[in-house]
């Protein structure tokens, strides 16, 4: 079974000085890394920055087009306006669909915040507390949401390519 984490940490570069980490905790065995994005969103920034995680994952990575449609649902949206509400309605079922529901998504919104990192991660047989313990930088939030088998497979059905 696949699990959708996010991972946030205090400060804008948080996200993005665990790579390496991830990388050991890979060849230790505690996780398996499917694929990876991080969220940057520093404090004086109307809106966070992105990027997918290439050299951690092998052939089981997800798409650009599901960490696009995930950080669009939940960061830039809201600033696009009504003319993609329809849009954003069908997204989310989308969303949904796969396993990532509502209160999910909520909660990302309301703790990535200006100031603040994330680390979506969709990895395999994680070790959660040996993760946790070996980032650095003190304080990580963790916010996680399981998919069973058959949405791991919608998932990867809907955004292939």
């Amino acid at each position: 079974m696949a699990t959708l984490t996010v991972w946030k940490f205090d400060a804008p570069e948080g996200a993005a000085a665990v790579e390496d980490t991830l990388l050991q905790l890979q060849k230790q065995e505690l996780i398996k890394v499917l694929d990876a994005a991080t969220v940057s969103w520093p404090a004086d920034a109307g809106k966070p920055k992105t990027k997918q995680l290439h050299n951690l994952t092998g052939a089981g990575a997800l798409s650009g087009t599901f960490w696009g449609m995930l950080f669009g649902l939940l960061f830039f949206m809201p600033l696009l306006g009504a003319a993609v509400g329809a849009a954003a309605g069908a997204l989310g079922g989308k969303m949904a669909d796969v396993g990532i529901d509502d209160d999910f998504i909520d909660s990302v919104k309301a703790k990535v915040t200006p100031g603040t990192s994330a680390l979506f991660l969709l990895s395999q047989d994680a070790v959660v507390e040996r993760v946790r313990e070996a980032f650095p930088g003190g304080h990580t939030e963790l916010i996680h949401s399981n998919l069973d088998s058959e949405k791991e497979t919608k998932l990867r059905e809907v955004f292939a390519g």
